[in-house]
C-alpha cells in the first residue's frame, strides 16, 4: 500500500518550457501550456491528475515565457506545494529534468505539460518499483491519425476503420517515475532521442502499459479536439 507519507516524499516535475512551435501562431504570446481547455489552462489539467490522486508537490520547468506561468499562480490559491525551475529558454526535455536533479528526492515523477491521461498513479508506482530499474515510462497504445481499410486478396474491400486504436504498438505518454540514481547515466540533452534509448541500452528503463485515455496536445487542432471532448461530456 502506497500511504499519504510516501506520496508526500515524491515531487512531481512537469515539463512547461518548450516553445510549442506546432501550435503556432496561438503559443507567440502565450506558452502552450496555458492554452486552454474548458477554461483552464491544459498545464492546470495535468496537475490535477497528479493532485487528485494525493501526488501535490510540483516542480514546474519553465523556459519560454515562464513568466506567463508564473504569474498565473502567483494569483491561485492552492492546496498544493509549486517550485519554480528556470531551465532555459531553448533547453531540451532531457536537460530540463537535470536542472531540477538538486530540487527532488530519491523517487520523483514527471511528465509533459501538454499531455492528459487517465493513469492510475498508484499501479504506475508499485510497477515502477517491483522491476528494480531507474525508469518506468507509462506508454498507451497508438490510436492511428488515419482511418484504416481492410481488404482481401483480390482488393475487395471488407470493412473501413476510422482512425483504429492499433494495439500491437505502444507509445510514450509521459507519466514517468524516476530514481534520483538515474542521473549518474543520465547522458544527453533531449529526453526522447538520447536520455531514454542510453538507459534502455543499459537495462535500467521499463514501460508500464495502461490502456486507458490519452490525449496530447501538440497542434491547435488537438486543442480544438480536447474542447469538443470537454462539451460532448465524453472527457474522463
Amino acid at each position: 500500500m502506497i500511504d499519504k507519507i510516501d506520496k508526500d516524499d515524491i515531487k512531481v516535475v512537469i515539463l512547461a518550457g518548450g516553445r510549442g512551435t506546432r501550435a503556432y501562431p496561438h503559443t507567440d504570446s502565450l506558452p502552450k501550456p496555458m492554452l486552454p481547455v474548458d477554461g483552464k489552462p491544459i498545464i492546470m489539467r495535468v496537475m490535477r491528475i497528479f493532485a487528485d490522486q494525493g501526488f501535490r508537490k510540483f516542480v514546474l520547468s519553465l523556459g519560454y515565457r515562464g513568466d506567463v506561468i508564473v504569474d498565473y499562480f502567483a494569483n491561485k490559491s492552492l492546496d498544493w506545494e509549486v517550485e519554480f525551475a528556470h531551465t532555459g529558454e531553448d533547453t531540451d526535455t532531457g536537460g530540463r529534468i537535470a536542472r531540477c536533479r538538486d530540487l527532488l528526492g530519491p523517487t520523483f515523477m514527471a511528465t509533459y505539460a501538454d499531455g492528459l491521461a487517465k493513469v492510475p498513479l498508484d499501479e504506475l508506482l508499485r510497477y515502477h518499483r517491483s522491476h528494480g530499474g531507474l525508469v518506468t515510462v507509462t506508454s498507451v497504445p497508438l490510436t492511428s491519425q488515419y482511418g484504416t481499410i481492410d481488404a482481401n486478396d483480390g482488393g475487395r474491400i471488407l470493412s473501413f476503420n476510422e482512425k483504429p486504436t492499433l494495439r500491437n504498438y505502444w507509445i510514450n505518454a509521459g507519466f514517468m517515475v524516476f530514481e534520483h540514481a538515474v542521473f549518474e547515466h543520465w547522458e544527453g540533452e533531449n529526453l526522447e532521442r538520447e536520455v531514454l534509448p542510453r538507459l534502455c541500452e543499459k537495462g535500467l528503463a521499463y514501460t508500464y502499459r495502461s490502456d486507458v485515455f490519452f490525449k496530447s496536445m501538440d497542434t491547435h487542432k488537438d486543442q480544438l479536439d480536447l474542447e469538443a471532448l470537454c462539451r460532448s461530456g465524453m472527457f474522463p
